[in-house]
């Protein structure tokens, strides 16, 4: 039993709020099953004064999406000299900046999709690349706002330069990779296993086939040549240290093997704070690598820092 006061920050304002509650909620539980003395916050406008009250000593950040995993609370926890989970203040921004983030992973030699990043309303009438083509908020998570341009639709999607849109002015216009969905976590500098995640009933890994049960099928070990699969693992732990993650990363891969069996590997983006609810890829991964969750939560909690 350890006694370590931990504060778990969830909710938050984002649009993954609920995401977030259900992270932060598996977290405590499981931590307060560790033996950890926990307080689950709600994270409001007033986190800092809270937090300057309670004086925790290790903040577990289940948060999710902007304020919460682009840099901003991390600044805040710096301030208040508070250890924390996960990525730090460079690393978190760098992450949540689709572009910023591929132009990093692209001089550490990581294979990226061609992309161009533009305002939305410069949408015209023409496609802005030949399609396929995917349509990202370039500061977003969750797959919030991603759309799909198929081969054969005649113009560009209408909801991005519709009044409706809410996710940032700045978008990724980016090639659409064909092939397997894969995703890789890395724990500290070592890289999990390897997973396919294949939608079930969805065009892609939406929101739905992330966070409602049964809305993809997880495949882990991958089924894929062994080459391939140690190829993605070396990919994410090489992005996990270009980007300068600490504790526990995400990335995703798209595997185009139509033409030959070695393919094409496709680094799409890293995720400095995965999600931890039941259906989630990193719990598994772990599971898979021998962890049981409670025991891997307590790896992140003891390896929580400042000037991380």
């Amino acid at each position: 039993m350890t006694g370590k006061h931990v504060a778990v920050l969830m909710g938050g304002f984002s649009s993954e709020r609920p995401v977030s509650l259900s992270s932060g909620t598996a977290c405590a539980d499981a931590l307060e099953g560790e033996g950890y003395r926990v307080t689950r916050i709600d994270v409001d406008r007033d986190i800092a004064s809270v937090l300057a009250d309670l004086k925790p000593d290790v903040v577990f950040n289940a948060l999710h999406g902007p304020f919460g995993e682009d840099g901003t609370i991390q600044g805040l926890l710096e301030y208040l000299q508070i250890p924390y989970t996960h990525s730090g203040v460079l690393a978190s921004a760098l992450a949540m900046d689709k572009e910023q983030a591929k132009i990093v992973a692209s001089a550490a030699g990581i294979p990226v999709a061609e992309a161009r990043v533009m305002d939305r309303h410069d949408f015209g009438s023409d496609h802005p690349i030949k399609p396929p083509y995917v349509v990202k908020p370039v500061r977003e998570g969750s797959s919030f706002g991603v759309v799909m341009v198929k081969e054969d639709q005649s113009h560009p999607p209408q909801i991005v330069t519709s009044s409706e849109w809410r996710y940032g002015d700045r978008v990724m216009v980016e090639r659409y990779v064909h092939g397997r969905e894969f995703t890789c976590g890395v724990m500290g500098d070592t890289a999990l296993g390897v997973t396919e995640v294949i939608p079930q009933g969805h065009a892609f890994y939406d929101y739905d086939s992330k966070y409602v049960k049964g809305g993809s099928k997880h495949v882990i070990p991958a089924d894929v040549l062994p080459n391939i699969y140690q190829k993605i693992q070396t990919l994410a732990v090489k992005a996990h240290q270009a980007i300068g993650c600490r504790g526990v990363s995400r990335s995703d891969f798209r595997f185009d093997d139509r033409f030959s069996e070695d393919g094409e590997i496709i680094w799409l983006e890293i995720n400095t704070q995965p999600g931890m609810t039941p259906t989630s890829l990193v719990p598994e991964m772990a599971v898979h690598a021998g962890h049981t969750f409670g025991k891997f939560l307590t790896w992140i909690v003891e390896d929580a820092s400042c000037l991380r």
